[in-house]
C-alpha cells in the first residue's frame, strides 16, 4: 500500500500556534509507567525525538534532567525554545533525528511522542540504541484518536464526508476503518528486539475528549494529511464536518487510545 502521508512531516511547521493550542498532552499514568521503568532525575540526560511544541516535554523537564529536543521544524523549534526558556538544561537541535549528530553511549532515556513513525525504522532504532547508555531506555508512545460511538449517526455522516473529500483526494479506498488495538501495540513493542533491545513491554491508556464544532475543526487543522489537502477542497471538507457536528448537538466526543512501548539497551 502506498504511504500517502510520506513527506508530510514538514507541514506541522506551518501551523505552530494552532498545533500548540489544540494538540493534547499525555496522561500522568503514562509518565508514571516510564519513571517506574527507568529512574530519571537531575543526573539524567534525555533526548526527545520530534518534540512538536512540547506536548510531552514538560513532565520530563520537571525531573531536573538535561533534555535535548530534536525537532525538524524551524518554527516549532523556535516555539520550544520560547516555551521552555526557564529551563537552563533544555536545548533544541533543529533537524531530522536520523540526520543530526548525537553522542553515542550517552543518554539515559530517548523518548518520542506521536512522532517516531516519521523516522525510518531501519535508521531510527539503531540510532536510538547507539546513543543510549547501557541499561538506558527507549519510550515510544502515541495518541490514537477515534470518534466516539456514542452518536453513531454523526460518526456515519462524518465517514461519508471523508469519503467525499479526504478519500477521493488521496485516492484511498472507502471501507471500514481499522482502529488501534492492543495487538497493534504489541507489534510495535516487538520492533526493538530486532535491533538488540531487551525487557520489552507495552501499556495502553484511555481517555475521552469533547470538542465544540469549532474546536474540532481547529484540531483537524493540525493533522499533516489534512493540512496538505488543497485549500479549496479542505474548506468545503471542514465546513461539512462543522455543519454535521452542529446538527448533532454542537459537540463531538473523541475516544483516545494512548499506547506506550518501552525497551532497554543491553
Amino acid at each position: 500500500m502506498i504511504d500517502y502521508t510520506k513527506g508530510l512531516e514538514s507541514t506541522f511547521d506551518t501551523a505552530v500556534s494552532l498545533y500548540d493550542r489544540m494538540r493534547p498532552g499525555y496522561v500522568n499514568e503514562l509518565y508514571k509507567e516510564i519513571f517506574d521503568y527507568i529512574r530519571i532525575d537531575g543526573n539524567s540526560r534525555v533526548v526527545e525525538v520530534g518534540s512538536g511544541t512540547g506536548q510531552a516535554t514538560l513532565p520530563l523537564l520537571k525531573t531536573g534532567c538535561e533534555l535535548t529536543a530534536v525537532e525538524y521544524g524551524e518554527n516549532l523549534s523556535s516555539k520550544l525554545k520560547e516555551k521552555f526558556s526557564e529551563y537552563d538544561r533544555f536545548s533544541v537541535i533543529t533537524g531530522k533525528f536520523e540526520d543530526v549528530s548525537l553522542e553515542e553511549d550517552t543518554y539515559d532515556l530517548v523518548f518520542s511522542a506521536t512522532a517516531f513513525h516519521w523516522v525510518p525504522e531501519e535508521v531510527g532504532y539503531p540510532k536510538v540504541y547507539s546513543i543510549l547508555k547501557q541499561g538506558g531506555a527507549f519510550a515510544r508512545f502515541a495518541n490514537r484518536p477515534r470518534i466516539s460511538g456514542d452518536d453513531p449517526a454523526l460518526a456515519q455522516e462524518i465517514d461519508a464526508i471523508y469519503d467525499d473529500h479526504y478519500n477521493s483526494y488521496y485516492g484511498v479506498k472507502s471501507g471500514v476503518k481499522k482502529w488501534f488495538t492492543e495487538e497493534d501495540a504489541k507489534v510495535i513493542s516487538l520492533i526493538p528486539e530486532k535491533y538488540g533491545f531487551e525487557e520489552i513491554k507495552y501499556s495502553l491508556f484511555y481517555r475521552t475528549r469533547v470538542f465544540t464544532s469549532e474546536e474540532y475543526i481547529a484540531l483537524l487543522g493540525t493533522y499533516s494529511d489534512h493540512i496538505a489537502i488543497e485549500e479549496s477542497v479542505r474548506k468545503v471538507f471542514f465546513a461539512r464536518i462543522e455543519d454535521a457536528i452542529e446538527r448533532h448537538g454542537g459537540r463531538i466526543s473523541i475516544n483516545d487510545t494512548l499506547d506506550l512501548e518501552l525497551a532497554r539497551k543491553r
